[in-house]
């Protein structure tokens, strides 16, 4: 107001209440205050809201604004106490000319706080309950969904949570419902070569064998499958983990079971050789009782033919292996199996050119690989010709050791090459197919090779060719170059891989 050129045209008025007095009310009003009081240089006032006051002095001071500042006080004047602000009111050569003060009582200010405070107490209430309720039910819903554990408990859990996933020697994996790995503790690590960064990708991203990524991706439960990865033997057992009727993904349990799949092996195959000698000294008592019974017919002379044949028999097949094979692991499970065989009704032959010196190599893995070829050879033969026919050759050749294993059955087509070697792979029905698997497995841990082709039997031949220690390097160089191939006669020109 001191800044209108209204109030400066006015106080040249021979009355300036005339003008002023209408225009500080109304200006008043619309501001929302008590006073607005216009008076001259000496404190008479031009303007007031009750007109009885106009002409007396204002009851305040001036002071200040006589020169030329503005200032704020509280005083008590014609309305009681108030808050009041006075201003210079200055023409176009800066003197002044009149003064300006606006204010509003203390009983008014008061009345303002008491109804802001009465709001301000109204929706902090209002917040300190919705806070107090927001509360009590956020705790009540984390009680429930944390079993009612305290931060102190939970704390604990957690820490006895990850010890526990990190002393545990079988692997744990936790995939989401989306087929993300959430969690890898150190053993499947260990377990399934799983990279730094596996966590938080999806199953198909960590290289895993495709039957054990299958199961990781069908969120099924499954208990105790047997998979197989590059060098061991796993048993694995799924579980779906539900709240309620909404799925949260599973949780995986790896065993290592290479150790005792090889054992189991070994026991089998002692199981075998029991079996071998049972049939041996079945066929031996009938023998001997045939012997018995001529000499008591006095037939001495056709009961000593009949022994010197069967004994001839017995020993050219002894003979054949133990000078062909004087590896004694070899050459006894030659032997069994010959003996398993003819029991069979299946014809198995130790190849002329056999002859096999020690050999540097792991035991178990010569069983295993030795021993299931024939395993599958028999299997193969008894479903082909009559009468079934295994061909067996064991040797060293250019610091390799070799080992061909052919059979008369229905073969294997080309494009099953491959496949015979992965877990699963069988035709002789559900729950089989994991002889030829374990091969694959030893002759890749012993750096070797397998070709699958056409046998001159008419069947399946197995060739397989393992780097002996001290020739390791050169006979991969030969892989490599393919320089080396299989003999004559050992395969056809259709139908060979090597896995």
């Amino acid at each position: 107001m001191a800044a209108s050129p209204a109030v400066l045209d006015a106080l040249d008025d021979p009355d300036p209440t005339a003008v002023l007095q209408p225009y500080a009310e109304r200006v008043r009003r619309e501001a929302g205050l008590d006073f607005i009081t216009i008076m001259n240089t000496d404190g008479r006032r031009y303007t007031h809201p009750n007109p009885r006051q106009i002409g007396g002095y204002f009851l305040g001071h001036i002071g200040p604004a006589l020169a030329g500042r503005t200032f704020t006080e509280t005083y008590t004047g014609t309305l009681g106490p108030s808050v009041r602000a006075v201003t210079p009111v200055r023409d176009a050569t800066g003197r002044i000319r009149a003064l300006v003060s606006a204010g509003i009582t203390v009983e008014k200010i008061s009345a303002q706080m008491r109804r802001q405070l009465a709001t301000t107490t109204l929706t902090g209430a209002i917040g300190l309950i919705t806070g107090t309720v927001g509360t009590y039910l956020v705790s009540t819903r984390l009680r429930r969904q944390t079993h009612g554990l305290r931060s102190a408990e939970l704390r604990r859990m957690y820490e006895y949570h990850q010890a526990i996933l990190h002393a545990v020697r079988e692997g744990l994996l936790l995939v989401d419902e989306h087929g993300r790995l959430t969690l890898a503790n150190d053993g499947a690590r260990d377990l399934l070569g799983l990279p730094a960064d596996a966590e938080g990708r999806h199953v198909t991203e960590l290289g895993l064998p495709p039957s054990l990524t299958d199961l990781l991706a069908s969120g099924e439960t499954r208990s105790d499958e047997i998979h197989l990865t590059g060098d061991r033997v796993l048993l694995v057992s799924s579980a779906k983990v539900q709240s309620g009727a909404r799925a949260h993904g599973t949780v995986v349990t790896l065993r290592d079971h290479t150790e005792l799949q090889a054992l189991t092996g070994q026991l089998d195959a002692e199981r075998r050789f029991a079996e071998s000698l049972r049939s041996a000294a079945h066929e031996a008592a009938n023998r001997l009782h045939t012997v018995v019974a001529l000499v008591e017919l006095g037939r001495t002379e056709e009961a000593v033919a009949f022994a010197t044949a069967e004994l001839k028999t017995v020993q050219q097949l002894t003979d054949l292996v133990v000078g062909a094979v004087r590896e004694p692991i070899v050459a006894a499970l030659l032997l069994g199996k010959s003996a398993e065989a003819a029991e069979r009704g299946v014809e198995l032959t130790i190849a002329p050119d056999s002859e096999l010196d020690d050999v540097p190599l792991p035991s178990r893995e010569v069983v295993t690989i030795l021993g299931n070829l024939i395993d599958n050879a028999l299997e193969a033969a008894m479903q082909g010709g009559d009468p079934g026919r295994v061909l067996v050759r064991v040797r060293t050749d250019g610091g390799r050791f070799v080992v061909q294993v052919a059979d008369n059955g229905p073969g294997l087509p080309p494009d099953a090459a491959r496949d015979a070697f992965q877990r699963g792979w069988t035709t002789k029905g559900e729950g089989r197919g994991i002889g030829l698997a374990l091969v694959g497995q030893a002759v890749a841990r012993l750096g070797g090779t397998i070709e699958v082709g056409a046998a001159d039997l008419g069947g399946a031949l197995f060739t397989v060719r393992l780097p002996l220690p001290d020739h390791g390097a050169d006979d991969r160089r030969r892989d490599t170059t393919g320089a080396e191939a299989a003999g004559p006669g050992e395969h056809g020109p259709e139908g060979r891989a090597r896995p």
